[in-house]
C-alpha cells in the first residue's frame, strides 16, 4: 500500500476561485490503474516558491508518506516554479519517470514537450511533478503507474535482488 500525499499548486484553487481538478484526477487515475494507495495528506498551495518548498519538505520528513504527487506549476509561465523547487528539495533525480511522462504526452500532443515536471527522491520519499491539466494528469500517471509500487518498495528497502523477467 502506497502512502500518498497530493499537493496541488494553483493560485486560483488556493484562493477558492476554482475547484482543484488535478487532485481528483490523481485519485481517479490511481484507482483505475489498480495501484493500492491510501491518501495520507492533501493540500493546495499557491504558486509561491516558499510554500511549495515547505510542503515538499514537511511531507517528505514524515514517516507515513512514501509518494508525493504534485499537480500544477510545470509549464512555461513565470509563476510555474514547481520543478525548480522540487529540484532544490530532492536528494537525487529519477529522470526516467519524467521522460516516460513526456513521451506519453507527446503521443497525444506536441505541447507535451513543454512540460517541465521532474521526479526525484528526498530521504525515502518519491516526489513527482504532474501537469495541472486533469487530462494531462491522467495521461502522465497512466504512463508511470505500473512502476510506482516497485519504486516505493525499493525506497522502503523491501526489494532485494533486481532481476528482469526473460
Amino acid at each position: 500500500m502506497i502512502r500518498l500525499a497530493i499537493v496541488t499548486v494553483s493560485d486560483k484553487a488556493s484562493r477558492g476561485e476554482r475547484d482543484d481538478a488535478g487532485g481528483p484526477a490523481i485519485r481517479e487515475t490511481l484507482e483505475s490503474s489498480g495501484v493500492a494507495f491510501t491518501e495520507v495528506d492533501y493540500r493546495i498551495v499557491p504558486d509561491q516558491e516558499q510554500l511549495i518548498g515547505e510542503a515538499l519538505f514537511h511531507l517528505s520528513e514524515r514517516t507515513d508518506v512514501d509518494l508525493i504527487l504534485t499537480t500544477g506549476g510545470t509549464g512555461l509561465a513565470p509563476r510555474d516554479v514547481t520543478p525548480q523547487i522540487t529540484l532544490r528539495s530532492i536528494d537525487y533525480e529519477v529522470p526516467g519517470i519524467a521522460e516516460a511522462m513526456r513521451a506519453a504526452s507527446l503521443e497525444v500532443t506536441p505541447m507535451g514537450m513543454l512540460s517541465r515536471g521532474v521526479a526525484g527522491v528526498r530521504k525515502r520519499t518519491l516526489i513527482i511533478n504532474l501537469p495541472g491539466n486533469p487530462k494531462a494528469v491522467r495521461e502522465s500517471l497512466a504512463a508511470i503507474s505500473a512502476a510506482l509500487p516497485h519504486a516505493v518498495d525499493t525506497l522502503r528497502g523491501e526489494v532485494g535482488e533486481h532481476s528482469r523477467p526473460n
